[in-house]
């Protein structure tokens, strides 16, 4: 039997957490010992609104009511200043901040013809510039204490590809890379950053999901993989986790071994390429590599090699 992983001292924020996957890792946080902060706009499903303090506030009276420690942020994650927000309640509340689950979301899906400019910004801002107005200001503290938990929300209609969400697709993309390189900027720091994309039941999915498959997409079946990321015991960074149903794996992105179409001396041509298509495209025996200049040593080596 493992030992239990537990969050005793710890202060976590979850952005998103009044309802679906946000609310169960808040519970399970608290649960483990984590102070919590609770963060929820408030606003629909696409964002719209004025925003409500009650799906924070019931999740912070849920945790206090098993007994843990919560409190409530109605921040909009959109806004640099609804991120420095977050981090200054958990600060104000708890003195640190150690653990940070970007979780919050929104939809407006449309085909690319008919995707407004509007709605193509909105999902970006709430996902993509959302994590980076949180993660800025804890990373901070983070690095400060030297030491960090930091989970990303991708997808997989981004890593894969889902018709009619170009908008959240890139959005969803957008935060591995945003987590690569936070990894190697926060590694001396005991930093560690790692992305999950599930699979969940959801508000933001409860209509498009058959009704039989909805129920068996809740959001528990993600929760333990996100609150193992948060753990002092996780010894990954920069890693990408799929969830669905009871099942978990890895998604990597691996780059072939490729091949030498000329000498380096004379510049191909396209015919070049053309004839020697199937070694470019070959993934046998490809490899991931941790950092760009990783993969920049890799094909210089393998230039002085054929040279």
């Amino acid at each position: 039997m493992a030992n239990e992983i537990r969050f005793d001292g710890r202060v976590a924020i979850v952005t998103g957490a009044g309802a679906g996957l946000g609310r169960t890792y808040a519970l399970e946080l608290a649960r483990r010992g984590a102070k919590v902060v609770v963060n929820d706009y408030g606003g629909a499903r696409d964002g719209s609104g004025t925003g409500s303090s009650s799906p924070a506030d019931a999740v912070v009276k849920d945790i206090k009511d098993k007994g843990g420690e919560a409190v409530a942020n109605y921040d909009n994650v959109a806004t640099v200043e609804g991120g420095e927000g977050m981090v200054k309640t958990a600060v104000d509340a708890y003195g640190t901040v150690d653990i940070l689950v970007n979780n919050a979301g929104i939809l407006r899906d449309k085909g690319m013809l008919k995707m407004e400019p509007e709605n193509w910004q909105a999902v970006i801002a709430v996902h993509l510039k959302g994590a980076y107005d949180v993660t800025k200001p804890a990373f901070t503290v983070m690095r400060e204490k030297g030491y960090g938990r930091i989970v990303m929300t991708s997808s997989s209609s981004g890593l894969y590809g889902n018709f009619g969400q170009s908008n959240y697709g890139a959005a969803k993309v957008a935060l591995v890379g945003f987590m690569n390189t936070l990894k190697l900027e926060g590694a001396k720091y005991n930093i560690k950053v790692n992305t999950v994309a599930p699979s969940a039941a959801s508000r933001l999915t409860e209509d498009v999901l058959p009704p039989d498959l909805f129920q068996q997409l809740k959001p528990e079946f993600v929760m333990p993989l996100v609150v193992y990321l948060c753990s002092e015991e996780c010894p990954v960074s920069g890693n990408i986790y799929h969830a669905m149903f009871n099942s978990y794996n890895r998604i990597a992105l691996m780059t072939s071994s490729g091949i030498a179409i000329t000498d380096g001396k004379k510049v191909p041509t396209v015919e070049d390429v053309v004839a020697k298509w199937d070694k470019v495209a070959d993934m046998a025996g490809a490899k991931e590599y941790p950092a760009l200049n990783d993969l920049t040593m890799a094909m210089m080596g393998a230039i002085q090699a054929n040279a």
